[in-house]
């Protein structure tokens, strides 16, 4: 039993009032066509095509798997299907430029589709969900005869790419690959090696399938410097099959419907794209892009499990409430919904779900701003807070991926263990959120000691400004009684900013003495930004909701869940804080 309803409202709340996007895309010559009703009706039909063609084969594709034979995948069935019906539907082609064949629509919208797609069908999305960063790789940095090449095959979904780092003894450590590539007379490569964990590395989606791999030429130096990005694709324009097999797929915890692949490369022919030894330069074009669609995928976990956890909890009957609803009669035994404990769990999910797709979205309209915003200042700045933002998103969203689904199958009990109830198959799909793409040890390794201790301060002042901004608003409403608790809201807020801050101050100071220190307390550290940023979220959510018609449920429910989490949720602060002045003392080799 699963069922899924596209929050539509919600989303059109955070693009039109949170975000303010049809303002920002007014003001750019690349959106000034667009505005609300056409990004709505785009997001309709985004949300029809992931409730009515995604969500029945979630189940199935689930306890059918991908199957694999001397070197071919099967996709459970309906998959192909539902991907005929993806392109038909020009959706690969969303966010890429007119020029190219694309829509020209913002990356906030395509946000906005995946995390239906994820929320609806994570194993299936898995096949698609990578094509985004390997147009914006090609896009910047391959020969233009390789985008002509391949480009629209990439937009128009005729192909499908992907992203081959991972060798058996080389994970996230990429300067540990061997996988060779030696110059032809040609102007190609010949590429032999091994990768390892290839999402959709092999299928029957697409008859063709762009490899882009990461491996090493014969003058390459050591370590991470030394590695060179290749376009290989399966099949070569003659009709002859390149030289790359699948020599098996994984059997997996969660998103079975994924055909996580092993791949050996035999002399491949392939093409360089970008510089020599510049290859992961190039290739984080396309890991960014997946960073942030990970995270979405976090929140794909998170409301599904809060819509399927409120719809049980609304129909389970079980003991009798302490209180009820007003006007509500009391029975024999009431609704699980009306009960405390399960009020708080459905609570919090609503409110990190609506919370996430605030920051979630913003991450996404500042990518748009940082490619198209008529100021130079502006798209730097949006640049800067982008990739800030990007190893809290993908490392917060993911964890509270696993841990509210956790969180709901509480609510159901013992059906919730059993298969018969989807909440299980939400909890194992959303685990490797956690770890692929570079775990979120190393997000909150990249987040502390690059962008924050290793920048200078320059884009995590930008964002202390955003949050000193928005909590500066409360000063506008000192003199209105009906707004005095939104002022409270920004005062909070306020007070996190200042605890941030002087977190950092402090870290920074301690690893002068202490150069492992930092280490020890990124996770902490990347936790406290997440919540920071939740803060902010419902901090902001609650203020502009002002200028929702007062009898709309939207605007009292904002109020509602902004009053949750700034009474119940910030407590973890105060943990995450202690955690981090623990991390001082050094931690013993075992």
């Amino acid at each position: 039993m699963w069922s899924y309803q596209a929050p539509l409202r919600d989303m059109q709340f955070v693009l039109e009032h949170w975000l303010q996007a049809p303002q920002a895309w007014s003001r750019s010559p690349a959106f000034e066509a667009l505005d609300m009703p056409l990004a709505m009706q785009v997001l309709e039909e985004a949300g029809r095509f992931s409730q009515g063609v995604l969500a029945p084969l979630n189940g199935s594709g689930d306890r059918q798997g991908c199957r694999w034979t001397a070197g071919q995948v099967c996709t459970p069935d309906g998959f192909a299907e539902a991907y005929r019906a993806y392109v038909d539907g020009g959706w690969p082609a969303l966010a890429c430029a007119e020029a190219l064949g694309g829509q020209g629509l913002p990356q906030l919208l395509d946000a906005a589709l995946q995390e239906m797609l994820y929320a609806t069908n994570h194993g299936w999305a898995m096949y698609t969900g990578i094509s985004h960063g390997a147009y914006l790789c090609l896009k910047t940095h391959a020969a233009p005869w390789l985008q002509a090449r391949y480009l629209p095959e990439i937009v128009s979904g005729q192909a499908l790419p992907t992203m081959c780092l991972t060798e058996p003894q080389a994970g996230s450590d990429v300067g540990l690959l061997r996988c060779r590539a030696e110059p032809a007379e040609d102007g190609s490569y010949r590429l032999s090696g091994s990768k390892l964990f290839i999402s959709g590395g092999e299928h029957d989606l697409t008859t063709n399938i762009l490899h882009l791999v990461l491996a090493r030429l014969p003058d390459a130096p050591p370590g991470s410097r030394g590695v060179s990005l290749f376009l290989v694709p399966k099949q070569l324009d003659d009709g002859r099959a390149n030289s790359v097999r699948c020599d098996g797929i994984e059997h997996k915890m969660g998103i079975k419907g994924s055909a996580t692949c092993s791949l050996v490369f035999d002399g491949a022919q392939g093409w360089l794209i970008g510089d020599a030894h510049q290859g992961l330069a190039a290739m984080f074009v396309m890991m960014n892009s997946a960073r942030l669609h990970v995270g979405l995928q976090g929140l794909g976990h998170v409301e599904a499990a809060w819509q399927n956890a409120r719809e049980y909890a609304a129909g389970r009957v079980q003991m009798r409430a302490p209180l009820r609803p007003d006007g509500v009669v009391a029975q024999v035994a009431d609704p699980i919904l009306y009960h405390p404990a399960i009020r708080r769990v459905l609570l919090e999910l609503r409110t990190t779900s609506e919370g996430m797709r605030a920051i979630g979205y913003w991450a996404a309209h500042l990518l748009d701003q940082a490619e198209h915003d008529p100021d130079p200042l502006a798209r730097q700045q949006a640049s800067q807070l982008a990739q800030l933002l990007t190893p809290i998103i993908k490392a917060f969203f993911t964890e509270q991926g696993f841990r509210q689904a956790s969180n709901a199958l509480q609510v159901f009990g013992g059906y919730g263990y059993v298969a018969e109830f989807a909440i299980e198959q939400t909890l194992r799909d959303s685990r490797i959120a956690m770890i692929y793409e570079g775990s979120n040890e190393i997000q909150a390794n990249d987040l502390l000691l690059r962008k924050v201790l290793g920048d200078e301060g320059r884009a995590f002042g930008l964002l202390l400004a955003q949050l000193h901004d928005e909590a500066g608003q409360g000063g506008e409403w000192a003199e209105c009684a009906e707004c005095a608790e939104c002022a409270g809201f920004a005062a909070a807020l306020g007070t996190l900013c200042d605890v941030l801050a002087t977190v950092v101050d402090d870290i920074r100071e301690r690893a002068r003495e202490d150069r492992e220190y930092p280490y020890r307390a990124a996770g902490d550290f990347l936790q406290l930004c997440g919540v920071t940023l939740l803060a902010l979220a419902w901090a902001r959510a609650a203020r502009v909701s002002r200028a929702l018609p007062e009898d709309d449920p939207l605007r009292a429910g904002k109020l509602q869940s902004a009053r949750f989490f700034f009474n119940y949720l910030p407590s973890r602060v105060a943990q995450h804080r202690v955690a981090i002045e623990g991390a001082r003392e050094t931690l013993a080799f075992v």
